[in-house]
């Protein structure tokens, strides 16, 4: 990909902003956070080719084959209020799915909170960072890592080659016209399309805590702030950061 490319990206996308563009990089998250800090505008996009430091949700390493996947980050400035945040995650893991489902012909879905899958194979991520100071979101970096070409890595899956414009292209639009709705908008729309590609919802899950507290029951919604709501034993129980493994 180069930096023409992600400009075809944005202009299907009905957007217009700077872009960067790293064969090598260490994080498109880092890199467009530094961005974002020195006052880049909304839809600011990074790409790059490979990363070296790539990390995921609760510190985790992304590992990628160098120009097999199709990693890039922007910047948003939303209006939102700090724990409204995690929809953001969901938009865009909703997105994605509808964009590669359509541009492939796949079926990609949604393991919450950010996980893109075929079947049980990981096709994908989204890692969204943030800087908020006095209660108030001063940006949102919204990062993605989706596996075009066999990474070899256990557990994963690929999408194929095909026309990376297009098919970021087709994200951004997707993601931008649930982004640009009203707040109360925002959240009936993220909760109706990420429900729709959800390969979480209906199953019983295990959430582990960071303290070690783990929680089993059946997923059964999302609600308003993105969090994940389980049925145990009857009783409703919201999970916001825990990890999740669908049991079998």
């Amino acid at each position: 990909m180069t930096s023409t490319e992600l400009e075809r990206a944005l202009a299907i996308a009905g957007l217009d902003a700077p872009v960067r563009w790293q064969e090598v990089t260490g994080s498109t998250n880092t890199l467009a956070a530094e961005l974002a800090e020195a006052g880049a505008p909304e839809w600011t996009i990074v790409g790059a080719g490979h990363q070296t430091a790539g990390r995921g949700r609760r510190g985790r390493v992304w590992l990628d084959t160098p120009g097999g996947s199709l990693m890039t980050s922007f910047v948003l400035r939303p209006s939102l209020s700090a724990d409204a945040l995690g929809l953001l995650t969901l938009l865009a893991g909703a997105s994605w799915a509808e964009a590669a489902s359509e541009t492939t012909g796949l079926s990609v879905r949604c393991k919450w909170p950010n996980d893109l899958m075929i079947g049980e194979a990981k096709v994908g991520g989204v890692l969204a960072e943030s800087s908020v100071a006095g209660g108030k979101v001063r940006w949102v970096v919204v990062g993605s890592g989706i596996n075009l070409a066999p990474s070899g890595i256990e557990g994963s899956a690929s999408l194929g080659e095909t026309d990376r414009p297009a098919l970021l292209g087709s994200f951004l639009g997707r993601f931008k016209r649930g982004y640009e709705t009203r707040s109360k908008s925002l959240v009936a729309d993220v909760v109706e399309r990420w429900s729709a590609v959800s390969a979480t919802l209906g199953e019983r899950v295990s959430a582990l805590a960071t303290d070690g507290g783990r929680t089993e029951g059946v997923a059964t919604a999302v609600d308003g702030s993105g969090r994940l709501i389980l049925d145990v034993d009857g009783r409703r129980v919201a999970v916001a950061s825990e990890r999740i493994e669908h049991l079998r």
